[in-house]
């Protein structure tokens, strides 16, 4: 005769606890996550703010001419060249030999399309980091020096691959970089002082 069991009120409430712990743990991952939800939209405007960088201000009283300054912005390293009058001469004298010697390549903003690549001709703001492979190239200003050819106007140099950018960042042609170097937003501010990042309305310095 086929005899049968009972389940021990141990086995049989098994099941039922096993879906009881589910059902709550459930329960309580939704309440985290609900929980979490208003704090993760808290953040998101700083996440958002840290991610695209806030402005960095330079003093551009510390940079005599002649002089450049690197300045950290999202990551990236912005050189700030104060341009004398010689250096400024020599812009219109080697446009054949450049790629791009009119900027029509969206490689900077609308202010500074133009011969010097800047609001102010003075000052030169770029992102140092060469178009090719993002090397960071070399202040070389003096003209015909050596190694970089009689012809070499002063400006940058990246020895990784041999790019040459003039003294606004324009590229020579047949090189390896294929782009002007990068212009950022900013604005000339009063007393002085450079915004990098952010664009207003465009003030001249004294």
């Amino acid at each position: 005769m086929e005899m049968t069991t009972s389940p021990t009120p141990d086995e049989s409430e098994h099941p039922r606890r096993k879906f009881l712990l589910a059902t709550t743990m459930g329960v309580g991952a939704i309440g985290v996550v609900a929980t979490a939800i208003p704090f993760v939209r808290s953040m998101d405007p700083s996440a958002r703010a840290l991610a695209a960088g806030a402005p960095a201000e330079v003093d551009l009283a510390k940079l005599a001419p002649g002089a450049i300054m690197t300045v950290g912005w999202r990551g990236k390293p912005v050189w700030v060249l104060h341009r004398t009058p010689a250096m400024l001469a020599t812009l219109g004298n080697h446009n054949a030999l450049l790629l791009d010697p009119n900027s029509t390549t969206d490689q900077q903003p609308d202010y500074a399309r133009n011969p010097t690549r800047s609001r102010e001709p003075a000052y030169f703001v770029a992102i140092g980091i060469c178009t090719h492979l993002g090397c960071v190239p070399v202040f070389r200003p003096e003209p015909n020096a050596p190694g970089l050819g009689a012809d070499w106007p002063g400006g940058f140099y990246c020895p990784c691959h041999g790019s040459k950018y003039d003294l606004a960042g324009r590229v020579f042609r047949n090189m390896p970089a294929p782009l002007n170097l990068e212009i950022p937003p900013y604005t000339l501010l009063p007393d002085n002082k450079l915004l990098i990042g952010e664009e207003r309305a465009v003030v001249h310095t004294a």
